[in-house]
């Protein structure tokens, strides 16, 4: 695994620990355990973050670091992995995650037309909403242990590859 670029492209942990928005879990962000960089942390990570993507709630990234705290994830991974639903892919995410909750649920998807207003969703909560939240939980468990699962196999190949590649050189 290429933890020396992860590395890189993680924020440091006093900028997250200074953070405004994580200042809700005080100490509990001073766990060594959420800063490193090893198999196990990584693909919690990838769990967390995969799961909070696909949960239509407007505060994704403070569920992913309060999770992320619990099951002792790497922090910034987890937290970072949750823009995966961003503003340009969330319609289309959600979109099939509503397609897959009616196929699961075994109805036919509604045609609909999206509006952007406050009674369109109190209306279409109804309608569309049980097979809305079928399909993101099913999506978000499915997601994340495929991401917890892909972590870890790839993490093992890479290190099976530097340890061959170290041997190699010995000889």
């Amino acid at each position: 695994m290429p933890k020396k670029m992860i590395k890189n492209l993680m924020p440091d942990h006093q900028t997250i620990k200074t953070n405004k928005y994580l200042q809700v879990f005080g100490r509990f962000l001073h766990s060594p355990n959420l800063w490193h960089l090893n198999r196990h942390s990584v693909a919690k990570a990838f769990a967390v973050g995969l799961f909070c993507a696909f949960i239509p709630v407007p505060f994704q990234m403070i569920l992913a670091a309060g999770i992320a705290i619990i099951v002792h994830a790497n922090l910034p991974m987890a937290v970072a992995l949750v823009w995966i639903t961003n503003p340009i892919t969330m319609p289309a995410i959600f979109y099939f995650c509503y397609l897959v909750g009616t196929l699961v649920m075994g109805g036919s998807h509604n045609n609909f037309e999206f509006e952007l207003s406050w009674t369109w969703l109190l209306n279409s909560l109804s309608t569309i909403g049980p097979a809305f939240i079928v399909g993101c939980l099913l999506l978000a468990v499915t997601f994340s242990l495929l991401g917890y699962v892909f972590i870890q196999i790839l993490w093992r190949y890479s290190i099976n590859k530097q340890w061959k590649r170290r041997a190699l050189s010995r000889q």
